[in-house]
């Protein structure tokens, strides 16, 4: 039932930027903490930005200056606006909701390539 998913990825050239939206269907995402994660080829996930209920966000040190998360609870959506990308942030950018159903439970949408020509 609950769904998460991604939009805004591309091609784009180094020093450029793009914006992904996270549509989240089937459960409200105003009392969660929503995040945006990222795998490039070969590596782990990593996180890249969190955001809590309350407005709250953390970054990555690589992103921190570039990328800004934020979220729109009347439209359900979380976006991260990235600037002044580079080479190295190339990768498959995941959206996260954190939920807790007794306990703590992710769900995450498919993913959106981000890759940046140098």
């Amino acid at each position: 039932q609950v769904q998460l998913v991604e939009s805004g990825g591309g091609l784009v050239q180094a020093g450029g930027s793009l914006r992904l939206s996270c549509v989240v269907s089937g459960r409200g995402i105003s009392r969660s903490a929503m995040g945006w994660y990222r795998q490039a080829p070969g590596k782990q996930r990593e996180l890249v930005a969190d955001i809590t209920s309350g407005g709250s966000t953390n970054y990555a040190d690589s992103v921190k200056g570039r990328f800004t998360i934020s979220r729109d609870n009347a439209k359900n959506t979380v976006y991260l606006q990235m600037n002044t990308l580079k080479a190295e942030d190339t990768a498959v950018y995941y959206c996260r909701l954190l939920a807790y159903v007794g306990s703590e439970y992710s769900y995450w949408g498919q993913g959106t390539q981000v890759t940046v020509s140098s």
